[in-house]
């Protein structure tokens, strides 16, 4: 009779290794996530702030517009050529201004979402390197040795990158 002394199980080490991965959870959870939220908020704050100023303009435009329409509306028809071309002017006037108002709020949403994606880069590059950073600092901790920062911060990218191809 052969015994399996190659296959056993270590309930200890087992145990260890899980109390060792829940702390560095901790330590993660506690040290990241809420300025990632924080940042997150922020960001989305003056993204937000920016779309209600372009749906406010484009508000005021509307507005504009139809108070223009009433008072043409409940105009009198006094002399016919004069309402004519009164008329015809408002309209052209009027088109003016809600082409520029629209031209106007496209611009500013196109600006605002340009100004979110360029803001969304800055902050994913910032919690990178706050996440590079962290990690860096809690292996050499948990090692107890310094390790090489640029074996250790392209390990951490191309974790980061597998990430986010994943979601």
């Amino acid at each position: 009779m052969q015994t399996l002394d190659v296959i056993s199980i270590n309930i200890w080490q087992i145990l260890i290794a899980l109390i060792n991965l829940l702390i560095l959870f901790l330590l993660v959870k506690k040290f990241l996530w809420n300025r990632v939220k924080r940042i997150v908020a922020r960001r989305q704050e003056e993204v937000d702030k920016v779309y209600v100023e372009a749906e406010a303009a484009k508000s005021e435009a509307e507005e504009h517009r139809r108070v223009w329409e009433e008072k043409m509306s409940s105009a009198d028809e006094q002399a016919d050529t004069i309402v004519k071309s009164a008329a015809e002017e408002a309209k052209r006037k009027g088109e003016k201004i809600i082409s520029a108002a629209q031209e106007k709020s496209a611009e500013i949403v196109r600006h605002a979402e340009m100004e979110a994606d360029i803001e969304r880069s800055r902050v994913e590059k910032e919690v990178k390197a706050e996440i590079v950073d962290v990690s860096t600092k809690l292996t050499e901790k948990m090692l107890g040795r310094e390790i090489n920062a640029e074996d250790h911060r392209r390990m951490i990218d191309d974790f980061i990158a597998d990430l986010g191809e994943e979601s």
